[in-house]
């Protein structure tokens, strides 16, 4: 009996689910429709929802719609990692496409004259689906977003298409949505099965969210460091749009939410009417879900703070940014505390909010407007008090870095200068070339300022993401306040410097290890067999003062003769932008080039563990850093596999944050690896299961036990939640000569810290390299108590087990791809392990 009510269950689910996937569940169905647009199903061979719509079949399907309609537009802006096409489409009214590029500059002329006519400006509305690829319901419904705005036909589309510039973005990360559908329908029953214990609703690791190299591209608006952001941050400041949405999905027992979040997590820079116009757009989604009896809820959850995310990005562009999150099936049919959740369910939510979206725009069309335009007329007001105040920011040593900030800038459409000269400011030196100069008189003002801006008070101590992003602090970089009188030509053309070799030598070769890609440039010299030397000391060669890791490379005794050398150093410097000295001796003042203070540097041989157990962001992090910076290749070894894993082919292992270690059996063997000489490099959480296995001593900071006072049941979750280190910038005191500061170039280094893991200094201060400053808080939140327990306490613990050692980091060094800051610091575990 229990097993007929069972298949009478699924049967009747699947009958439902299918039922579902007719357009008619979707469209609105007073509307009429052109028959010559080819409907989604007749090009991508199944109905919307029915199973996962792949990309390659997305884009198939995008381009029929451009070929089919006269109201769409379509490009290709680049490609993903993966090579799969980052597309837009530019939807509106064929009258409006006959002039688009003078509608497009009269847009962008509103937002630099005091003058604007709102009268008969049609508005811009960027829409975005599926920016984590294991969130598909909003790509899926992209299908029927764009059928809708092809073949809709009468009085109410054409008026919306008249007043409204769709610039619509089917998929946000092509490379995620296809791993996702990939594993959704390989998994897919064809009696669906609601059980969430099935396996197609468990991924396996890395999941479908992330790009190629697992970021998390919704972080990545502001530092525009991947493919796929590029592309959009363009089409971004091309436009400007006024509206720009964000599809997303959440957890499978809510519902559905759509901004604005909770106000008092709302970023002090976004003007308040931005919130107050988000909330009326609010209201047209409310009337919308109302409709098709859709439960939702709004200002409860989330928050617009980070500017980085998709639906704060906006804000300080004089857009509005609007989230949507919808209960997610992550699957074809899933049971839920709201009942049985369906994949055309989820796409039907997001397809609503979509339209919703477009008629708010409609109507709401010239307060928006308006408000684009005040926004940009009280920004150039500020940016006039500014008089020729500027920033100026850059490295004595090391120009790269400078350049990658600056790369920033650019993409953002900030205007930046060359230095006129060397100068000094504040005690810190800024070199030509070295250097840019920031003016705050300019119209992206606001968007300086919420990249270059120090914060440490705050309305509310919750935050949905990181607190503090300061690009100079980031980049490890000097900055100061100057003025344009220091300032030379606005760079057009952004350049790295030109690398060489000042001239052929037949005795050695020296650089500095001070520039960014030094370590691509020794990766590429031992990976040709030429030996390489580490300078443990300073030194004084030809007039000129050489830093501890200084790289030495000798001339004779190497396997290709001295002409063939010069000529492979000469290529290798030009690639990496390093310049390299030439010298005819070896006596220095200080240690000469023969001394047993230079070391010999091992070409890394490196692994990467992945898999279950280890947080997929940060080694991806790691991954993209060493791949495509570095050239360093890194064998990823699935945590499954490790067991069968020859580790004598490498001299270290990358371990990065997590939760659960690994087996006994795994845990034998690393331990058996280090001992033979092997040395790993481990993170954040890594370093509580190295203690509890003692592969190392290290010796936590007990933290007080918080107990709550007048805190009722309501607030403790805020009371918990203030105690969470979400992402803050903190200063530390360190050691110059030790190897694994390398390259650094003051005594002081900012390093970015997301976690309450806290170690004791040493007692011999020899082996405190980097240690937090008394107080140590230079921009976003931390509490008092967990403040106290981060002052003169360690990020690095270093210790020897048997013949090897480990190198173990409390925070992530690498976070997101823009901190360059501290890139080095892995580099230098990799490179100098030896001498640590």
């Amino acid at each position: 009996m229990l097993r007929s009510i069972l298949l009478f269950f699924l049967t009747t689910t699947l009958l439902f689910s299918q039922s579902q996937t007719d357009l008619s569940y979707y469209l609105p169905q007073n509307v009429t429709y052109n028959p010559s647009i080819p409907k989604p199903q007749s090009i991508v061979g199944h109905n919307v929802g029915e199973w996962h719509i792949t990309h390659d079949k997305l884009v198939q399907y995008m381009y029929a719609l451009a070929d089919a309609s006269n109201r769409i537009t379509i490009e290709n802006r680049g490609e993903t990692f993966e090579g799969r096409p980052l597309l837009l489409l530019t939807i509106t009214s064929t009258k409006n496409h006959s002039n688009i590029e003078q509608i497009q500059q009269e847009h962008l002329n509103a937002t630099e004259s005091n003058n604007t006519d709102t009268q008969n400006r049609p508005i811009v509305v960027y829409q975005g689906f599926s920016i984590h690829g294991n969130e598909p319901s909003g790509s899926n419904a992209s299908l029927l977003a764009g059928y809708y705005l092809a073949a809709a036909e009468g009085p109410e589309i054409n008026e919306l298409l008249d007043n409204v510039v769709i610039l619509f973005d089917p998929s946000y990360n092509p490379d995620g949505l296809q791993r996702f559908a990939y594993w959704a329908n390989t998994n897919r029953n064809m009696n669906l099965n609601p059980d969430p214990n099935d396996r197609e609703y468990s991924e396996v690791w890395p999941g479908g969210r992330t790009n190629h190299y697992w970021f998390d591209m919704n972080r990545d608006w502001l530092p525009v460091q991947l493919p796929e952001s590029r592309a959009r941050i363009n089409t971004f400041h091309n436009w400007l749009p006024n509206i720009l949405t964000d599809h997303h999905e959440m957890g499978t027992n809510a519902t559905f939410f759509f901004q604005p979040g909770i106000p008092s997590r709302t970023h002090p820079l976004t003007p308040k009417l931005n919130q107050e116009l988000t909330k009326e757009i609010g209201t047209y989604h409310a009337k919308a879900l109302d409709n098709i009896g859709s439960l939702y809820y709004s200002e409860e959850s989330y928050d617009d703070f980070y500017y980085g995310k998709g639906s704060t990005f906006p804000d300080i562009n004089g857009s509005i940014g609007i989230l949507f999150e919808q209960a997610s099936s992550r699957g074809h049919v899933q049971e839920s505390d709201n009942g049985i959740l369906t994949f055309p369910f989820t796409i039907r939510n997001q397809f609503t909010t979509a339209l919703s979206t477009l008629k708010a725009a409609k109507n709401m069309r010239k307060s928006i407007l308006e408000y684009q335009h005040n926004f940009y007329k009280n920004a150039r007001n500020e940016a006039k008090k500014q008089g020729n105040k500027a920033i100026v920011f850059g490295n004595f040593k090391d120009a790269a870095r400078t350049y990658h900030l600056g790369e920033i800038l650019k993409r953002h459409k900030i205007k930046f200068h060359h230095l006129k000269t060397d100068f000094s400011e504040d005690g810190k030196s800024f070199k030509k070339g070295n250097a840019f100069i920031v003016p705050k008189n300019q119209k992206n003002t606001r968007l300086i300022n919420a990249m270059f801006e120090k914060r440490t008070t705050f309305q509310d101590s919750l935050f949905y993401d990181i607190s503090a992003w300061t690009f100079p602090l980031a980049f490890n970089l000097d900055y100061a306040e100057t003025t344009i009188a220091n300032a030379g030509n606005v760079v057009t053309d952004l350049q790295l410097n030109t690398g060489g070799v000042t001239s052929k030598s037949e005795y050695a070769y020296l650089f500095e290890w001070h520039e960014y890609y030094t370590p691509k440039l020794l990766n590429a010299l031992l990976k040709k067999e030429i030996r390489a030397k580490v300078s443990m000391k300073r030194f004084n060669a030809n007039g000129k003062s050489y830093d501890y890791g200084t790289i030495l490379i000798p001339a004779k005794n190497q396997n290709i003769s001295t002409s063939e050398l010069y000529t492979t150093l000469s290529d290798l410097a030009q690639e990496s932008h390093i310049t390299i000295d030439a010298v005819s001796t070896g006596q220095n003042k200080g240690i000469d080039l023969g001394s047993r203070n230079f070391r010999t540097v091992e070409v890394p041989k490196v692994a990467l563990l992945v898999g279950d157990g280890m947080t997929s962001y940060d080694a991806g992090e790691i991954w993209h850093l060493l791949d495509t910076r570095y050239d360093i290749v890194a064998t990823k070894i699935d945590t499954r596999n490790l067991g069968r894993a020859d580790l004598s082919r490498y001299n270290t292992i990358i371990m990065v944050n997590s939760n659960s270690g690994l087996s006994e059996s795994n845990t034998k063997k690393m331990k058996s690896w280090i001992e033979n000489g092997g040395t790993l490099v481990a993170y954040r959480n890594a370093l509580r299961w190295i203690n509890s296995k003692e592969l190392m001593k290290i010796n936590f900071k007990k933290r007080n036990n918080l107990k709550a006072k007048n805190i009722s049941f309501e607030q403790r979750s805020d009371f918990r939640g203030a105690q969470v280190i979400g992402g803050a910038i903190f200063n530390t005191s360190i050691d110059r000569s030790h190897p694994i500061n390398f390259g650094v170039t003051s005594d002081e280094l900012p390093m970015f810290r997301n976690t309450t893991l806290f170690i004791n200094a040493d007692k011999n201060s020899y082996n405190n390299p980097i240690q937090y400053t008394k107080t140590p808080l230079l921009s976003g939140y931390i509490s008092e108590e967990n403040l106290d327990s981060l002052s003169l306490s360690v990020p690095l613990k270093i210790g020897r087990l048997g013949r090897g050692k480990i190198i173990g980091f409390t925070d992530n060094t690498n976070f997101r791809a823009f901190w360059y800051g501290t890139n080095r610091l892995l580099m230098n575990a990799i490179f100098f392990r030896d001498e640590m």
